[in-house]
């Protein structure tokens, strides 16, 4: 995988506002190139949050914040690292998991310098931090204060139960649904479609993927296990509610299909 910028200072010396008539809108699509960009930036979020000991859940805002702002914003004409940073230290605000500035900035720096000392308290530092402090407000301001996410994780979790008690307890213990599901969750968030699809749709397709990849069948006659009802002659002892009402299999299978093409696109990244 190709590396990351070798030097915060790059970060530092940037400007943190495009100059005049470089900011857009969005609404361009996007090239292959940019999408690795935002493949990598993301992969950044991910590593930098988990040594900063963040939730998922806020790691998961983080990324969302990155992936709203580039829908509005030009990649050329902002830093994305920055901007990175700035939705690190944005999205434990939001999710009530404060991380310190300083830390954020030499987990930074730490991940694009391997093996480096901590960051003294010196001009550079307080530049980055005020360049990371900046750009927070730019990303306010791009996104008009709407910075509040529906992540699907409360759903996979209660579509998890749900599941878990229409199989056989000992299938479900020798095959790691649950962990594959997490996972696959976690890696929507890789890029756009994270914003782009329903939490609750997203939630079904990572559940229904990983059910499909170890092969796991569940009793619900000839309907969909999604939409099993209450009532249905499996579902009498634990009514299971509809899961999603809207969900169709063009949904799932539009969620799976741009969750295989980030996977194609990580191997394009190698």
């Amino acid at each position: 995988m190709e590396g990351p910028s070798p030097s915060l200072a790059v970060l530092r010396d940037r400007p943190v506002w495009p100059a005049a008539g470089r900011r857009q809108s969005g609404g361009e699509a996007e090239t292959d190139r940019d999408m690795k960009k935002h493949f990598r930036v993301c992969r950044f979020i991910m590593e930098t949050g988990v040594k900063l000991g963040m939730r998922s859940v806020p790691v998961a805002t983080a990324c969302a914040l990155y992936h709203r702002f580039f829908q509005r914003a030009r990649l050329q004409a902002y830093e994305p690292y920055l901007v990175a940073m700035s939705c690190v230290y944005l999205a434990g605000k939001v999710e009530e998991q404060h991380t310190r500035t300083r830390d954020i900035i030499n987990v930074s720096h730490r991940y694009f310098n391997s093996g480096s000392v901590t960051l003294e308290c010196d001009k550079e530092f307080w530049d980055l931090r005020d360049s990371v402090v900046q750009c927070e407000l730019l990303i306010l301001r791009q996104l008009n204060f709407h910075v509040s996410f529906e992540h699907p994780h409360k759903y996979l979790l209660h579509y998890l139960m749900s599941v878990k008690s229409l199989v056989n307890r000992h299938a479900w213990s020798r095959t790691p649904v649950a962990e594959t599901s997490w996972a696959l969750l976690r890696d929507c968030y890789h890029g756009a479609m994270c914003i782009r699809h329903t939490p609750q749709h997203i939630a079904i397709a990572t559940l229904h993927l990983a059910l499909d990849s170890y092969g796991v069948e569940l009793p619900v006659g000839e309907r969909e296990w999604w939409q099993a009802r209450c009532g249905a002659e499996v579902c009498v002892s634990v009514c299971v509610q509809v899961l999603c009402v809207d969900v169709t299999k063009a949904d799932i299978d539009a969620v799976i299909s741009d969750l295989l093409q980030l996977y194609d696109m990580e191997a394009k990244c190698i």
